[in-house]
């Protein structure tokens, strides 16, 4: 804490040496000289503007410095553009030529530090708008990322999924939100993110060992959740969306506003969703599937030529139904217990101090997570159990009676404080670099009967150095990072008894390194490689369980030995774009040494097979292929096709559990910027064929394949100062019975969702 305070100390500190603000404007045209309205956006201030009906744009208050200045417009390439604002020259003129493109519009990658353009990435990172995914049905956000190439989810039913990145998933995969890492007790796959979709702008996914950027637990990737942006200043706006799910009877509202003065910025967004039981193929629903959702986003922003300072809250609470047996078939949306029911707050806050050549980032969180876990009550003294079956009936009538009295069966409450401070160097020559130091501190407490885990603390603290070469036709990136991480738990249960959990105290460093290279072969051709290394401490689970997992029905035993999970992917890409065709084609090798999974004993506790943690090597590898054609001067027509490919081994040479089949998903959609009256009129169709799993980890069972027609159109419609966006679309169209081999239901032969009709509606002003 003393550092975060002397931290910020030095921001306000330091803004004294900034000088006097700059302004860019500028024309914006095409070949024809026809002027162009185009969006032009300066990530690292998040500041932009839109050009007017005659090309004219003005970006007003822009601190010293260099800036990466972003200029797109539907049907044009983007251009990015490297700006100096100095003292000498307040008013900066910059008018810009767009070229005609099919290529659709490239946005600014976030998750990585030096905020370009995909196309001047070193590393390669899929990108998504949240409106994008929203128009093909997703109900939750996980349902909805699982539509970029090498990305799934473990779910249970539709409320409950976690990340799944190239065959990697739980504490491999790390999560960031608001710009701070995401800590809910992710060991576990039996719930959910807890964040909602609402005031989600974009979702961005790095495939592969990112523990250089991000530390342990980034193992596998990173899943990346930019917030929504501020209104530009001096505008207000706000907007209402519904959403209605067929298939769960299920409604999704989001109410949002913005409003930006020229040094303060506000926004605030509720939502709140509830869904039933999903329907199966089958035509059956599956007992207590049934969940809701109340979230809360706000944020405010100031912002002068001292500094930048943004503070930002997540308040979202999940009641997510357990399902056990197919039971009760019914349309209620009240839960059933078992359920879990879990508050998760987000606080953040990030300054940027502007010098004249160099910058300095202070990004501060705190993360409360509670989670609670209410069941039937199931406890016995022995004399009881030998009482006569109507005493057992009374006795349990009784406790049902009393449940809401005794509090939850589980219950864990996780807090966390991280910080992150970064520096931007000077540029020297073509390199820019960036230096920085990361810290979290965490403590966890069990309220509840049951105990998964131990009360315990955990102190992470890395520091890295990262540079940018530049050429003309070649980038390189390089960085090293060390890291250190600390875990001390308390004894659980009494000393003598069978599931005694002992107190652990144990620290565990890694030093990791990245370098990749960016090379454009011809004026079409792009190639990317990448070598990266990155490491995992064990978690909590894996080092100390000792008992009963109700969530699972396992009776786990932990490994306080366990070592570092280390590991080393290379990653080579290669992309062809022109007028008319996109191509590209990804593959990975992983290695990881001393990979921690769970294995099956003969054993039996309590009813349960005992489940041990234990390390052994592994390997994973495979790749993406992508296409899209889009054929000018047919520009409103696309074709877009994908294939995902993932195989994971243990060091004995027997496959890995958990990773996803191989995936090939074909989509047609047609684009009308104008089409009459309407605006933004599109149509799609998706044709999406998961193949059969035969390599399977030693206890799984194979999949067989299916496949999954959806459809949809939408437009928005222009009526006084309202904007109407209205949608429809049909997800698994033929109603067909499949089971995804990811799906924790899977053992119980429970099918997935069937056909779902889904509309929304929603209204801008």
């Amino acid at each position: 804490m003393k550092f975060l305070i002397l931290s910020t100390l030095l921001l306000f500190i330091g803004s004294s040496t900034i000088i006097a603000q700059s302004n860019l404007s500028g024309a914006i045209t095409n070949t024809n000289n026809e002027p162009v309205i185009a969006t032009v956006y300066i990530s690292q201030l998040e500041k932009g503007t839109l050009s007017d009906l005659n090309g004219q744009y003005t970006i007003s208050n822009i601190p010293q410095g260099k800036y990466t200045v972003i200029y797109s417009a539907m049907g044009y390439a983007t251009i990015s553009k490297q700006l100096f604002f100095t003292s000498e020259n307040t008013t900066n003129v910059d008018d810009v030529i767009m070229t005609e493109s099919a290529v659709e519009m490239e946005q600014v990658i976030i998750s990585t530090p030096f905020h370009k353009l995909q196309s001047d990435n070193v590393m390669k990172v899929e990108r998504r708008s949240v409106t994008e995914l929203n128009k093909k049905g997703a109900t939750t956000l996980m349902e909805g990322v699982t539509d970029i190439a090498g990305v799934e989810t473990i779910s249970t039913g539709i409320g409950i999924g976690k990340p799944v990145i190239r065959g990697l998933s739980a504490n491999r995969v790390l999560v960031y939100t608001q710009g701070v890492r995401l800590e809910n007790q992710q060991f576990g796959d039996e719930h959910g993110l807890g964040v909602n979709e609402a005031g989600v702008e974009s979702v961005e996914v790095i495939k592969g060992p990112a523990s250089l950027l991000y530390g342990s637990d980034a193992l596998g990737g990173v899943l990346y959740l930019n917030p929504e942006r501020f209104a530009v200043s001096g505008e207000t706006h706000g907007d209402v969306r519904s959403t209605y799910f067929s298939n769960t009877r299920g409604t999704a509202t989001t109410l949002g506003v913005r409003t930006s003065g020229t040094q303060l910025k506000f926004m605030a967004r509720g939502a709140i969703s509830s869904h039933s039981d999903y329907q199966t193929g089958a035509d059956y629903k599956v007992t207590n599937t049934r969940f809701n959702e109340k979230d809360l986003k706000t944020g405010v922003r100031f912002q002068n030529k001292e500094l930048k300072s943004t503070l930002r809250y997540n308040y979202n609470r999940s009641n997510i139904g357990i399902p056990e047996e197919i039971g009760e078939q019914s349309t209620s949306k009240d839960l059933l217990q078992p359920f879990q029911e879990i508050d998760n707050h987000i606080l953040s806050w990030e300054n940027t101090l502007f010098f004249e050549t160099s910058s300095l980032t202070l990004k501060a969180g705190y993360i409360f997570n509670d989670r609670r876990e209410f069941e039937e009550h199931h406890e016995h003294h022995e004399e009881e159990e030998e009482e006569e079956e109507e005493d057992h009936e009374d006795h349990d009538e009784h406790d049902e009676h009393m449940h809401g009295e005794e509090g939850p069966a589980l219950q864990l409450k996780l807090n966390t404080i991280t910080y992150d401070l970064t520096y931007h160097l000077p540029q020297l020559g073509k390199f820019e670099t960036i230096v920085g130091i990361q810290g979290l501190y965490q403590t966890n407490d069990n309220f509840g009967e049951e105990i998964l885990i131990p009360d315990a603390t955990t102190q992470d603290i890395g520091v890295l150095a990262t540079t940018h070469y530049h050429l003309e036709k070649i980038d390189l990136q390089a960085g090293v990072r060390f890291d250190s991480r600390k875990i001390e738990s308390e004894a659980a249960r009494e000393i003598n008894a069978p599931d005694f959990i002992p107190a652990i105290n144990r620290n565990f460093t890694s030093f990791n390194a990245a370098i990749g290279a960016k090379a454009t072969l011809t004026e079409q051709l792009l190639a990317r490689i990448n070598l990266a290394s990155g490491f995992r401490a064990p978690n909590l689970a894996e080092l100390t369980s000792n008992g009963s997992h109700e969530g699972t029905n396992r009776f786990e035993i932990g490994d306080e030995t366990l070592t570092n999970e280390q590991n080393f992917q290379t990653d080579i890409s290669l992309e062809y774009r022109n007028e008319h065709f996109e191509f590209s084609a990804n593959g990975f090798y992983n290695t990881i040494n001393d990979y921690i999974f769970i294995a099956p004993t003969n054993e039996f506790i309590d009813d349960n097979m005992v489940f041990n943690y234990v390390q052994n090597d592994a390997n994973l590898y495979g790749g993406e292929l992508g296409m899209h054609i889009h054929p000018h001067p047919l520009d409103w027509l696309h074709y877009e096709s994908s294939f995902e490919t993932v195989t994971g081994k243990l060091g004995n040479n027997s496959y890995l559990p958990l990773i996803p089949a191989n995936k090939l998903r074909n989509t047609l959609r047609v684009e009308f910027a104008k089409a009459g009256k309407l605006d933004n009129l599109y149509a799609f169709v998706t044709y999406e064929n998961t193949f059969n799993k035969d390599e399977v980890g030693e206890f799984e069972t194979r999949n067989n394949s299916y496949n999954l027609l959806s459809l949809g159109t939408g437009c928005s419609v222009d009526i006084g100062d309202a904007v109407f966006d209205i949608g429809i679309n049909t997800t698994n169209l033929t109603d067909e019975t499949y089971i995804s081999h990811l799906s924790r239901l899977k053992p119980d032969g429970i099918f997935n969702t069937g056909r779902s009709v889904n509309a929304h509606l929603k209204v801008s002003l």
